[in-house]
């Protein structure tokens, strides 16, 4: 399967939709340990995508990953657009030196997720996105070294984010509003934590029928 960028056509449509979808419980969510806001203001940013989709499906991935970061810092409040806006431009500026195959697209990947640990100042284990993000890239680096095949790669990297989604709930927070309400921030899954699954999850489904049905 050829990854390019015409796949932002369906990847913006189905991130949409899975978080509209998703809103109510994102919201209840937030509300219990945050600000209450992240849908609204991750929202913001993939409605200014998707005005953007049908130029950023005729450009170069490098070029689209810029192009979505500039555009994901400028629309998203709050910390989720600086830390997706920070994850593509990285994303950009990695795939300059890669062909984003299985290998390139994993160590691409990787790239992003480590700006993103660099800008939030935070690891795994703080109740946060990268709880999601983290092992997702450990896995899609774990499974290109060992060659696994892309419908193999595609159903662990669901299996995976949701994993990780899911630990949050028994995680203290040490990050954002969260973090000042100590122990009672525990048995409570993160937000951003729940919409990076949702919106990697939407990826896979879309690969997984790009995969099934090329033409």
């Amino acid at each position: 399967m050829k990854l390019t960028p015409a796949l932002l056509l369906h990847l913006i449509e189905a991130i949409a939709d899975v978080i509209e979808q998703n809103a109510e419980e994102i919201t209840a969510l937030d509300q219990a340990i945050g600000d209450g806001d992240h849908v609204i203001n991750l929202q913001r940013g993939i409605n200014a995508l998707m005005l953007q989709r049908d130029e950023l499906s005729q450009l170069d991935w490098v070029a689209a990953f810029q192009k979505i970061g500039m555009t994901l810092m400028s629309a998203v409040g709050g910390a989720s657009g600086s830390l997706y806006g920070t994850l593509f431009i990285a994303l950009s500026k990695a795939a300059r030196e890669q062909t984003l195959d299985q290998q390139g697209f994993a160590d691409t990947f990787s790239h992003g997720v480590d700006a993103i640990k660099q800008r939030g100042k935070a690891v795994a284990g703080e109740k946060t996105m990268l709880d999601v993000f983290i092992p997702v890239a450990d896995y899609l680096r774990t499974a290109a070294e060992n060659s696994v095949m892309l419908p193999d790669v595609l159903v662990k990297v669901s299996q995976v984010a949701i994993a990780g989604m899911e630990s949050t709930r028994t995680m203290l927070a040490t990050k954002g509003r969260a973090s000042f309400l100590g122990e009672r921030s525990i048995g409570h899954i993160d937000a951003g934590a729940k919409t990076g699954q949702l919106m990697i999850c939407a990826v896979v489904d879309v690969l997984t029928k790009q995969l099934a049905s090329p033409a």
